[in-house]
């Protein structure tokens, strides 16, 4: 693909998935269809089935995106106990959730699905990672996961209700209460 191309390819892509976003806001998941998607869009179909096969094959596309993006987020995140650190995580974890309409709706409207699964799996490989390395800890490993699944699943809970409140409360309050969560919660048990 030459540069001009690439860039079609790009800005098509992003079209989709902001049309597929738009759509999710409106429609139930499993209600979108490749219709929908064109149309709000604004191209052909050869166009998106030049990127995708199906609905099914955008959402996993979708899911990855949202995978990276989180994972790429913890990667600048380094624990210690200081307050404005781990607030600033939780601060850019609640404004992505705000910004990404595919997580949002996973979040209020859990499902059991591969995504949710790959999301924990990934949260519980990287809390562990970290806590492997930074850790001074007196509990054995196998406390030290149940705590970590603790942490994973509080976070997510808040996350839920958040979105489940149409984000009623500021980004703001629930980065405060995750991070006092993890400061409190987490941080003692791992130092």
């Amino acid at each position: 693909m030459n540069e001009i191309q690439d860039e079609r390819y790009h800005i098509a892509d992003e079209a989709i998935y902001d049309a597929f976003f738009l759509i999710l806001k409106e429609k139930e998941l499993d209600k979108i269809t490749v219709s929908d998607v064109i149309k709000k869009a604004g191209i052909v179909r050869s166009t998106f089935y030049n990127h995708y096969e199906n609905i099914p094959d955008l959402v996993d596309a979708i899911e990855n995106k949202t995978i990276n993006d989180i994972f790429s987020l913890m990667n600048t995140f380094h624990p210690k106990n200081d307050w404005d650190i781990c607030k600033s995580y939780y601060l850019t974890i609640c404004e992505y959730t705000m910004t990404n309409p595919f997580l949002a709706n996973l979040l209020s409207n859990p499902r059991k699905d591969a995504f949710f699964e790959k999301v924990v799996t990934m949260f519980h490989h990287y809390v562990k990672k970290v806590t492997q390395s930074t850790t001074t800890s007196h509990h054995n490993s196998e406390e030290l996961s149940y705590m970590i699944a603790s942490t994973i699943g509080s976070t997510i809970g808040v996350l839920h209700k958040w979105t489940k409140d149409n984000f009623q409360v500021s980004a703001e309050t629930i980065a405060n209460i995750l991070t006092q969560t993890f400061i409190s919660g987490m941080l003692p048990y791992i130092l």
